[in-house]
């Protein structure tokens, strides 16, 4: 039963608003001035008080701001009684926080509905706090475990990459504010040969990174089922195969979830590089000489393939060659005017005469942010990077 706060100094209006008021179901309490009425609040937590203007001490102004001061009573929706019938006086109630205003003398079925107007807008009123509530909770364990998935994210990064002396290698990854699906990875997978990886799973958030995390695990090379060798034939898995295995592995009906991936071998001896991709952003060869090329080769996305084959591709690389390979948020990086970043632009950046990888990928990045100028990247960019240092100088 909801309970009403009736605090008027005039015994036969208490004595009338009670009567009425209990008949339309309501647990009622009086009050007889304003004193009494902020004594009697904290014990019967009225859901709605009726409140006088004119009384002798505090008026019902005063006893309004005090309500509305105090956090554990300004909630409680207040109507004003008063035979003062200016708007000015209106105005002024409403003003303070009041919710709404009855002039004497009462009309019985004007009182009803104004109280049940009012009540009714508490309700409703709480309820959406509580919703509030329970979406403010259910955004907060979003958050943890969005938090969490980063960090699955980030510890799968190799924070070391392997010490090989006929390879240099580098990499950068910049997440965005929503965690991505990017992972990549470099390993020796024998005395001769050094695979390497850059994947880019569909979507955002758990989900992508929990995917990630699974073919994290089918990647690496020492996995006694690894996709990455062919146990039956002990060698290696070529590029193309491994793409296979992967696109039999991850139907979209798995996960709900589909990925592109770039897979090549080097062979350290020869500097002969195979590779395939599966829908992903073809890598870029910069040769020593400065020429670019956009090495193509592969097939579909992962997840959408359908058993189609995967194209190879064999080149020979040469000392001082380097090879780039990213994710789409890099070419898809976008400034604020909404024109994107782009694999011409891409292409122009790799080509620049620099030192070292290192500063090579630092470059992208600069011509990143200045094309940008600011804006932030919806999706993670994930560049690595790779120089052939064996053969003849």
């Amino acid at each position: 039963m909801e309970r009403i706060l009736v605090c008027d100094d005039s015994e036969d209006s208490r004595f009338l608003m009670t009567a009425v008021l209990a008949k339309a179901g309501y647990e009622v309490e009086t009050a007889v001035d304003g004193e009494d009425c902020l004594g009697r609040v904290p014990s019967f937590r009225p859901d709605l008080i009726l409140l006088d203007i004119v009384m002798p001490g505090m008026d019902g102004y005063d006893v309004c701001r005090v309500l509305k001061a105090d956090p554990r009573t300004q909630e409680i929706p207040v109507v004003f009684l008063s035979a003062l019938g200016e708007a000015r006086d209106k105005i002024r109630g409403l003003e303070i926080g009041g919710a709404d205003y009855i002039t004497k003398p009462f009309d019985r079925g004007e009182v009803i509905a104004r109280v049940r107007t009012q009540l009714k807008i508490r309700r409703l009123t709480e309820e959406l706090r509580e919703s509030n509530r329970v979406l403010m909770e259910k955004q907060r364990r979003l958050d943890e475990d969005l938090e969490a998935a980063a960090g699955i994210q980030r510890r799968l990064l190799p924070h070391r990459l392997p010490r090989i002396e006929e390879l240099d290698l580098a990499w950068r990854f910049v997440p965005s504010a929503v965690i991505g699906g990017d992972l990549l990875n470099v390993f020796p997978l024998d005395e001769d040969h050094v695979g390497f990886y850059v994947f880019d799973v569909s979507g955002h958030g758990a989900p992508a990174a929990l995917v990630a995390v699974c073919l994290y695990q089918d990647l690496q090379p020492d996995r006694e089922d690894s996709l990455l060798r062919m146990r039956t034939q002990r060698r290696l898995a070529a590029p193309g195969e491994v793409l296979a295995s992967l696109e039999a592995l991850y139907p979209i009906e798995r996960f709900d979830k589909y990925f592109t991936l770039c897979y090549g071998i080097v062979e350290k001896s020869t500097g002969r590089l195979t590779y395939s991709s599966a829908g992903h952003p073809p890598p870029l060869l910069v040769r020593r000489r400065g020429s670019v090329t956009v090495l193509e080769a592969g097939g579909p996305i992962i997840g959408l393939g359908r058993g189609m084959p995967f194209e190879e591709e064999e080149i020979v690389l040469e000392r001082g060659d380097r090879l780039v390979c990213f994710t789409d948020g890099v070419t898809e990086y976008g400034a604020v005017g909404g024109a994107r970043f782009g694999l011409t632009r891409l292409e122009n950046a790799v080509a620049r005469d620099v030192s070292t990888l290192t500063a090579l990928l630092d470059g992208i990045l600069e011509e990143l942010r200045l094309f940008g100028d600011g804006a932030p990247n919806e999706d993670d960019i994930t560049l690595l990077g790779l120089e052939y240092r064996g053969g003849a100088a």
